[in-house]
């Protein structure tokens, strides 16, 4: 892959959507809600981003790379 900031990133990003669906699976607790409001425009921002990170994560299963070391 080729930016490896990028990938970091909406790797990172990724992770903190996780976590958040944990937090409501588990304790019913929305952490987006709370810091943002409910389904505010930049609560639905964060809600998006975190969509398209995932999605851009999708790609990493067509990139899998070998080693051809032996």
């Amino acid at each position: 892959m080729g930016n490896k900031a990028l990938n970091y990133t909406a790797l990172t990003i990724a992770i903190i959507g996780a976590v958040n669906w944990g937090l409501v699976g588990f304790f019913n607790f929305n952490l987006v809600s709370f810091i943002f409001g409910s389904m505010t425009w930049l609560s639905r921002i964060v809600y998006a981003v975190v969509g398209i990170c995932g999605l851009y994560l999708l790609t990493f299963y067509g990139h899998s790379e070998t080693s051809t070391e032996r």
